[in-house]
């Protein structure tokens, strides 16, 4: 029974033995195949343009030119800075660079070059034309009141019409009157607002 007993013990063992070494060599199997990886045969891009472009400037180092500096002058020559500076401006047009060069003259187009629009005015149409000015004032200052607060009151004739006006009120619809004087009256015609003194008239 006690010889049975160890033999059983010593099958368990082994078997634990074989068990442990299988997985130590299956563990050391992956990790050998995750840190010595096949090598990549195509190189990368990169590669390829790195090499292309080196060839090219190779390439064109060898096919440079090289040139010799032996026939500069490096003296200052000054009479060929003095032609530089002395070339004046002798042109037929207006010279821009001159504040005396009177503008030159634009000619009026004959024609627009856009159909239905209207011709550009010549300089002599541009200007512009004399503002009419406007007419008199055709009211006839004869006489004017004054009473005991000093306020005046003038009266004047319009078209046969008599009218009595103080400073303020208007004349005929028209005319306002602003101010009052005993030789001499302030109106604006409303519809040119054109102010004129009228003087007395003579009886």
């Amino acid at each position: 029974m006690a010889l049975a007993l160890g033999m059983e013990n010593k099958r368990q063992v082994a078997l634990v033995i074989v068990l442990f070494a299988a997985i130590l060599g299956y563990v050391g199997y992956q990790i050998y195949q995750s840190f010595s990886g096949p090598a990549p045969a195509v190189p990368l891009p990169s590669a390829h343009l790195a090499a292309a472009a080196s060839g090219q400037a190779h390439e064109a180092a060898a096919s440079a030119e090289k040139l010799s500096n032996s026939g500069i002058d490096p003296a200052l020559h000054l009479d060929k800075l003095a032609q530089s500076e002395d070339v004046r401006y002798d042109g037929a047009g207006r010279n821009i660079f001159s504040a005396d060069s009177a503008p030159i003259a634009i000619p009026t187009p004959i024609q627009s070059a856009r159909p239905g629009a209207p011709v550009a005015p010549s300089v002599q149409q541009a200007i512009a034309p004399a503002v009419p000015q406007p007419p008199a004032i055709d009211l006839k200052f004869f006489g004017y009141a004054q009473n005991n607060h000093k306020d005046f009151r003038a009266f004047f004739l319009h078209n046969g019409d008599i009218f009595i006006a103080r400073p303020g009120e208007i004349v005929d619809h028209r005319y306002k009157v602003d101010a009052i004087h005993p030789l001499s009256v302030v109106v604006t015609d409303l519809a040119y607002n054109n102010t004129q003194t009228l003087a007395l008239a003579a009886n």
